[in-house]
């Protein structure tokens, strides 16, 4: 069977226009389902992993460096935070620092030694991504997601209890060796971004084996692009057109117009014209809409005027 499905935003971020006729028609006449909203939880809709679990770092270590069998992996992002009134906030991470191979290469020797010391081994395949190796068998606290994190208190995130002690101190001793850094001051000069902090976060193993119903992964994103490579699908990066059998990552979407004219009426001309058997918009909010040719005989289904007319747990008869 001929599939496609599309990854979108929260429809949150594509309201405020009307959608045209024939797209209005066809999710008015679409079978509707709720899911479980977040980034996690759409990806996970799509990709199953044994034993299950979200080792994010495992699973882009095996993209960045094909080495993360036998290990326990953490990412350590390098991060850019500014204090304020309560603490402080963090404003920037990873690609958003615009980060080079010269930057990893003056600021990992001052860190090494840290974790080093704390039985670790510090390392960045990729300027955005920074990761910890640990023993297989380590204990780990609860992180938060750095998207959880970016824009709020740093303080509020941070591992807690006990077992997150150690973790505390990790941080704040790097973001003192990081400020004191004489290439920070370098980077501020020509007009970049600071790195002074870290944000441990995506902990785990890499998973047995992943799986997932698709023959195509369309995008961008690298959790995406990793978790497409571990369930043996060759990704590739996102054309802005519809594929067949493809899981088509359109997350990065803000324009109702463009997803429109792009992605959704291609793909509904698809459907009518047989090549396409099931088109699914998963919404990041759990919004999921499925739509086939044979829908077209719902006409006592009115058209769906705006995204957001119905909630997202809501599946009408």
């Amino acid at each position: 069977m001929a599939q496609a499905t599309l990854l979108l935003p929260p429809r949150t971020r594509l309201v405020g226009q009307a959608l045209p006729a024939d797209v209005a028609r066809a999710l008015g006449r679409a079978d509707r389902a709720a899911g479980e909203a977040g980034e996690h939880a759409q990806l996970r809709r799509h990709f199953q992993l044994v034993p299950d679990h979200w080792p994010v770092a495992a699973l882009t270590r095996q993209r960045d460096a094909r080495d993360a069998a036998g290990a326990l992996w953490l990412r350590a992002d390098p991060a850019r935070v500014s204090p304020d009134m309560n603490g402080a906030r963090m404003l920037a991470y990873g690609e958003a620092l615009a980060l080079g191979d010269e930057d990893t290469a003056q600021l990992l020797p001052a860190l090494k030694p840290l974790f080093g010391d704390a039985g670790m081994l510090l390392d960045a395949p990729d300027p955005a991504r920074w990761y910890l190796r640990l023993p297989p068998e380590a204990k780990l606290p609860v992180f938060a997601p750095v998207n959880d994190v970016l824009g709020d208190d740093l303080f509020a995130h941070l591992p807690e209890g006990e077992a997150g002690r150690r973790w505390r101190a990790l941080l704040s001793e790097a973001q003192v060796l990081l400020h004191n850094h004489p290439w920070n001051a370098q980077r501020v000069t020509q007009g970049k971004p600071p790195v002074n902090s870290l944000w441990f976060w995506g902990g785990g193993v890499l998973p047995d084996f992943v799986r997932t119903g698709f023959r195509q992964v369309k995008g961008n994103d690298v959790l995406l692009q990793s978790l497409a490579h571990a369930a043996g699908v060759e990704p590739v990066h996102a054309s802005g057109e519809g594929g067949v059998d493809a899981l088509i990552d359109l997350r990065h979407l803000r324009n109702l117009d463009l997803l429109c004219r792009d992605a959704l009426q291609p793909l509904l001309d698809a459907l009518h014209k047989r090549e396409l058997d099931v088109l699914t918009l998963d919404f990041e909010d759990g919004a999921l809409f499925a739509l086939r040719r044979e829908q077209r005989w719902r006409l006592w289904r009115r058209p769906m005027q705006r995204l957001d007319t119905l909630r997202p747990d809501h599946v009408p008869a």
